[in-house]
């Protein structure tokens, strides 16, 4: 079985199909304070999002936080990205572009933080993916890796709204002993894998869903949100992502 989950046919389709793309990021954009301490701790000047189109963690982190940002990605719509560093006040050449495969890209330069939001989920190979990361940075450096937690609720909500879109993803992967030995494997210390936000739950294919659907997806959400406000924990159950950072 081959390592990927998807293709760049997939991500084409994906991208282009999807309504909302371009928007203004607000600096309490979510993960956004996490990022925040530990540039600030690390003093961290250089960082690099990988899979991360149309470039939302290359944008935010040059626009708030000031860093020499790159992008790299194996699928890159040019326009998208134009349109949405216009929309948050920046210049097409503010952030660099690397339109590449992760897999047979070998880096000219390393990074301070080497980031990905939503990416090793859609490989099978959970250590392999978080490897090709760890070319990329520097000694010293800062590994920041999220992915949705489909063992939660929101899996279920996918799996059973959404089934093609949870089939693109390796719900082995949403462990937290297996991504931190996988880390630590690799000889990076400090290593956390916790789960993070307090209760959510979406749909990729949302207007396509029928009125049942919708009422029931609102439902869920009510709900979650009303008793993660009266029991304000992060846990297996209900946190939609999880959260791994590692030093190298």
């Amino acid at each position: 079985m081959e390592n990927n989950l998807t293709d760049r046919s997939f991500w084409k389709a994906f991208w282009e199909s999807r309504i909302g793309l371009i928007f203004k990021l607000k600096p309490t954009y979510i993960f956004g304070d996490i990022l925040g301490k530990i540039i600030a701790e690390k003093k961290v000047k250089t960082a690099i999002e990988l899979g991360g189109f149309p470039g939302y963690y290359a944008i935010y982190l040059k626009k708030y936080q000031h860093l020499k940002t790159t992008l790299l990605d194996y699928f890159i719509h040019h326009e998208l990205v134009e349109q949405l560093l216009k929309v948050n006040g920046l210049q097409k050449d503010d952030i660099n572009i690397i339109e590449a495969d992760l897999f047979t890209y070998k880096p000219i330069e390393q990074y301070d933080m080497v980031l990905s939001f939503g990416l090793i989920e859609h490989f099978n190979d959970t250590k392999f993916i978080i490897g090709e990361h760890i070319k990329f940075l520097k000694p010293g450096g800062t590994l920041f890796i999220t992915l949705p937690n489909f063992k939660a609720v929101n899996g279920w909500v996918q799996r059973q709204f959404d089934k093609d879109n949870y089939d693109k993803h390796n719900i082995n992967s949403m462990d937290l002993d297996l991504l931190k030995s996988s880390c630590e494997q690799f000889g990076l210390s400090n290593v956390e894998a916790y789960y993070h936000g307090k209760f959510s739950v979406w749909l990729e294919n949302k207007t396509e869903q029928t009125i049942t659907a919708k009422f029931l997806m609102k439902a869920i959400w009510l709900t979650g949100k009303i008793a993660t406000k009266l029991v304000p924990v992060e846990s297996k159950m209900l946190s939609p992502y999880i959260v791994v950072k590692a030093t190298l």
